[in-house]
């Protein structure tokens, strides 16, 4: 809820938690499951920010329904078809991220599952692939951006955290997608990220993701686009 209120006074107009974490390691931190979700509710109820999460299966569809305003569809699931069928089968606007090692049409077709239920209410979500290189944890694809914008109708955010893994790249990324014509980011921000239980070196301290928020939407002016 405190770093909720502190986004929130930055500029951010949503709030993406993992309840459910899918992880490399069975022994790293899972998440905090449905407790997590109502922690999230809370913070929307205190903040008026509508709450992101991820949905990793389908038994707890009906709790996202219930509880979540944007389901998310993790990397490691995009091509989980019968999760993407299900969401489909929902109202819900549903972030769906780019897999790791997927390519762009099997992105879009990815979508086309969701939309074809019934639901057009789909997002796409760039968070890096997995190349041959080490020095980021992902390789961040911009080209995405005026791809999935000249192929499809559908608004396209990116997620440097994820891409980079380090919070000194954040800031770079972040601007380089906002003049590329992104129609929002998803920045990781911690007060203390140094005790994070997840993510850590990604995240963002309040204090900076404020100055990335005011240059990001001086960018956004300029090249005459909305930012969230």
């Amino acid at each position: 809820v405190r770093i909720a209120k502190e986004v929130k006074e930055a500029g951010a107009n949503m709030l993406r938690g993992g309840a459910y974490k899918p992880r490399t390691s069975p022994y790293a931190f899972q998440g905090l499951g449905t407790e997590g979700v109502l922690d999230l509710v809370k913070a929307r109820d205190l903040t008026g920010l509508p709450i992101v999460s991820e949905l990793m299966s389908v038994d707890k569809l009906d709790e996202f329904v219930k509880n979540v305003d944007i389901i998310q569809i993790g990397a490691r699931n995009m091509q989980n078809f019968d999760l993407l069928k299900a969401v489909g089968r929902t109202k819900k606007p549903v972030m769906l991220k780019r897999g790791l090692c997927n390519t762009i049409e099997e992105w879009i077709m990815a979508a086309e599952y969701i939309m074809a239920e019934g639901n057009p209410n789909v997002i796409f979500c760039e968070r890096g692939i997995r190349t041959f290189e080490t020095y980021t944890r992902n390789t961040l694809d911009l080209a995405v951006i005026p791809i999935i914008k000249e192929r499809t109708h559908l608004p396209i955010i990116i997620d440097p955290s994820h891409a980079a893994g380090d919070y000194k790249l954040i800031e770079s990324l972040s601007l380089a997608a906002i003049a590329a014509g992104a129609d929002g980011l998803i920045i990781e921000v911690h007060d203390e990220p140094e005790n994070a239980w997840s993510d850590g070196a990604q995240s963002l301290k309040p204090s900076k993701f404020n100055d990335l928020v005011a240059k990001g939407k001086a960018i956004a002016h300029v090249i005459g686009r909305s930012l969230g």
